[in-house]
Formats: structure tokens, sequence, C-alpha cells
């Protein structure tokens, strides 16, 4: 071989490399999520954690590595993988708005709504739909962001007690109890047990005790813990934001605890009472 083939050899091998390294990194992902679909998030950690050694400036391999913690339930270790991946790439809108619920679940309020503020920059139309960035607001004390974004999630959703209340806290925070039962949003109908009966109470038409007797006409088990779960999960934040943080702190710990349940709301319990019990 002359030396002109042989440099132009080594050229194209050179060029080569980066796309090697790419398919590499791809594969130990691709990997890394396979073995999250078959329930083994240690092994996809150490698969993800293998990519990033291979590629440590691809912002792809922090946003899998993050979400696979965000689903163990690490919620610092996705928070500083969402950081790294940030870094690399700061216009990733959805690592902004996964960022913001890990913040949320970690109890830092107003991180959580800065990040969920920059993912709507980049993807406005979702607004409408981003009720668990008025929750944040909510405990971050941003009572009136909170209000307006319930209000704007009741164009879209137009029959769920649930942004109903929390429309009800922000403005019992901001306004006081009366004002708040005063623009009461309306609700024509939400067939979840015991959502009408939530709404009820919030509307000062029924009792604490009224929600919990609905919660408890269940057909299953499985149905019986989720209404539970959301009765004692409102009856507590309708004691809270009414000032008895004694009856508070019980429903919403058996909310968090006794009738747990693993969705955002679940998060919600969980945070509140932890809250609670920091006092």
């Amino acid at each position: 071989m002359n030396y002109r083939a042989a440099t132009v050899l080594c050229a194209s091998l050179l060029c080569a490399l980066p796309l090697l390294a790419q398919d590499k990194v791809d594969e130990l992902l691709n990997q890394a999520q396979s073995a999250q679909r078959n329930g083994n998030i240690a092994e996809a950690l150490i698969l993800a954690a293998k990519a990033i050694e291979a590629a440590p400036k691809n912002p792809q391999c922090y946003y899998v590595r993050g979400r696979l913690y965000a689903e163990d339930r690490q919620h610092a270790k996705a928070v500083a993988d969402f950081d790294q991946a940030l870094v690399l790439e700061p216009r990733g809108a959805e690592i902004y708005q996964l960022r913001g619920f890990e913040q949320f679940k970690l109890g830092r309020f107003k991180e959580s709504c800065a990040d969920f503020d920059k993912f709507l920059q980049f993807m406005p139309k979702k607004a409408p739909h981003h009720w668990q960035r008025g929750i944040s607001c909510y405990y971050a004390g941003r009572y009136d962001d909170g209000r307006k974004q319930f209000e704007l999630h009741q164009t879209v959703n137009p029959n769920d007690v649930e942004n109903a209340a929390w429309h009800f806290l922000c403005v019992a925070r901001s306004a006081g109890l009366a004002a708040a039962r005063a623009s009461l949003l309306p609700i024509k109908n939400d067939a979840r047990v015991p959502m009408m009966e939530i709404y009820s109470l919030f509307g000062g038409k029924a009792k604490p005790d009224d929600v919990l007797a609905a919660a408890k006409r269940a057909s299953d088990s499985a149905a019986s813990n989720r209404q539970l779960f959301y009765a004692h999960l409102y009856v507590g934040l309708f004691y809270d934001v009414s000032g008895n943080e004694k009856l508070a702190r019980k429903h919403i710990t058996q909310a968090a605890e006794e009738y747990k349940v693993d969705d955002y709301m679940g998060e919600v319990a969980r945070v509140h009472a932890e809250l609670l019990k920091s006092k």
C-alpha cells in the first residue's frame, strides 16, 4: 500500500470512530430501556452509566438515566442528571418538565415552578393542560398564578372536581374561605367516587363525614383504596386551609400511608404529609 492510499484509509477510519462510538452508546441506551421495560431498574442504571462513560458529552445519556432514577424514586439523583443534560442541551423542553416533577417530589416548590415555567416557554400550547404547575404554584405560595392555572385548566377539563378544589385552595390562601367558596369553579358531573361529595364539601354543602362515607361505598378493594385515598386527601386539604392542622395531619397522613396510590397525586399526599410532620 502506498503512502497516499494509507493516508486516505486512516482518514476514513478516523471519521468512522465517532459513528462507531455513537452506535455503542445507542446500543447501551436501548439495552437500558429494555431492562427498564422488563422491570430490572438496577441493570438499566448500570447500562445507562456505561453509556455516560462512553459519551460524557451526550445529553441523551443523562436524560435516560435521569428518567430511570425518577422511576426508582431516587429524586435527587434524577435532578442531578437532568441538570447535566440541560447544561449540554439547554433547549431540552421535556427535561425541564421532568426536572420540575422531581423538584416537586423533593419539596423544592419554587424550583419546580421555575422548571414548569421554562417548559411552557418552549411548549406554550401545553399550558392549559399543566395542572401539575398549578399544584407547585400553590405550595410555592404563588397563589394567584395557581388560581390562573386552574382556571386555564378548566377550559380543557371542565368537569374535574380536583381542579376546582385546588382553585379553591389557592383563592382561600390569598383571599379567604368566603371568597374561595364564592368563586368555586362550576362542576356538573365528575363520575369518580367521591368527587361530587368533595365538591359539596368545598362548596359548603357537605361535611367531611359525608365524603368519607361516600368513599367507603365501593364494589371492590382496589376501587375502595383509591376512593379512600382521595377522600382523606381532600378532607385533609380542606381542614388544612381551614386552619385545623391536627385533623389535616391525620387525614393527609392516612392518604399518604394507609391508602397510598402510585401516581402523581400520591406524591402530592406524601409531600404534604411530610410538610405537616416537619412543623
